[in-house]
């Protein structure tokens, strides 16, 4: 038998044995909020969740130190869960590596059938593979930028709920019930979080964390200060949701500048390759002189370099900060 056949069906094995392993020592007694709850209902003791705490923070400490190339790819994969719950994505990462690679094999199946060059193959495969992700990007920015516009109405609506006597918890929950999602799901969750005993400055931290805003951040911000140093809450917010409106419209006319800009850079950055497939089919000789003499490698490899450079510097160019 080959002995890449053998090594490969070692390391599989190998591989599926650590698996069914870390998968045997997980917990499933149940996450923070349920131990907490145990605790608040009188079924587990205080002293026993910080021992079990401890003892698990041990175990942990212990196999992280064993495997580190492991729990690398434990943190990766806990960011890349992260970033399917700010998409609100039903997926889950496996099954996107799954459609990846499945995608990929589609575009070089394709790239194939329609007699492009053998060394465009890879680029082929990379770029539909990184399609899926690249949508779920672009999901989980569409949902942040749709969090940010409606963040605004939603600090105005909790101050008027302060002005008229509710509590910060009741104007979380008024936002639940009056505001649309994805804002509201977000406040559901803070405000889920401190009914079942979370304080309200952990339970915004929290949300703060799954929705990276930067507005966001200074309402938790001022929440914190006030509940410490005291103040008018309302009149805070009111001023933030002011001054978000205030930001909105100046990127609105930034945007509005730099549209030629942009324009341009799509244009500039997909111009060359469509003269590129349109002369390949067109004349297969001429092109493939690129991919078969030394000094034409060099050329489209200077090109390609080139081209992402000049990607970048538009970008830099027309990405404006407020």
């Amino acid at each position: 038998m080959d002995p890449v056949y053998i090594y490969g069906t070692i390391g599989f094995g190998v591989f599926a044995m650590v698996g069914a392993v870390a998968y045997a020592l997980r917990d499933f007694g149940g996450n923070a909020t349920e131990q907490r709850l145990e605790v608040l209902t009188g079924r587990r003791s205080p002293g026993a969740e910080s021992e079990a705490a401890r003892i698990d923070s041990i175990v942990r400490e212990g196999l992280d130190g064993g495997s580190s190339l492991f729990s690398g790819m434990t943190g990766r994969l806990e960011n890349l869960s992260q970033l399917f719950e700010q998409a609100d994505c039903p997926l889950r990462p496996d099954m996107l590596i799954g459609v990846s690679i499945g995608v990929a094999v589609v575009g070089v199946a394709v790239g194939w059938a329609t007699r492009l060059p053998p060394p465009v193959l890879p680029l082929v495969a990379i770029i539909m593979g990184a399609a899926p992700l690249c949508r779920l990007l672009f999901r989980r920015g569409r949902r942040l930028k749709k969090f940010g516009v409606q963040l605004p109405d939603a600090l105005e609506l909790i101050a008027r709920a302060l002005r008229s006597g509710h509590s910060l918890a009741s104007g979380l929950h008024l936002v639940v019930e009056e505001m649309p999602a994805p804002v509201s799901t977000e406040f559901a969750m803070a405000y889920e979080e401190q009914n079942l005993g979370v304080s309200i400055d952990q339970a915004l931290k929290n949300m703060m964390k799954r929705t990276p805003n930067m507005d966001l951040k200074f309402f938790v911000m001022a929440v914190a200060i006030q509940r410490q140093a005291g103040g008018d809450l309302a009149e805070i917010l009111d001023k933030i949701g002011y001054i978000i409106r205030e930001r909105f419209k100046i990127m609105g006319q930034v945007q509005a500048l730099t549209g030629e800009g942009r324009m341009s850079g799509v244009v500039i950055m997909a111009l060359p390759i469509a003269l590129f497939f349109a002369v390949y089919y067109l004349n297969r000789e001429y092109v493939m002189v690129l991919f078969n003499e030394p000094l034409g490698k060099k050329m489209i490899t200077f090109a390609a370099i080139m081209q992402l450079l000049g990607a970048v510097a538009i970008k830099k160019i027309v990405d404006i900060k407020i």
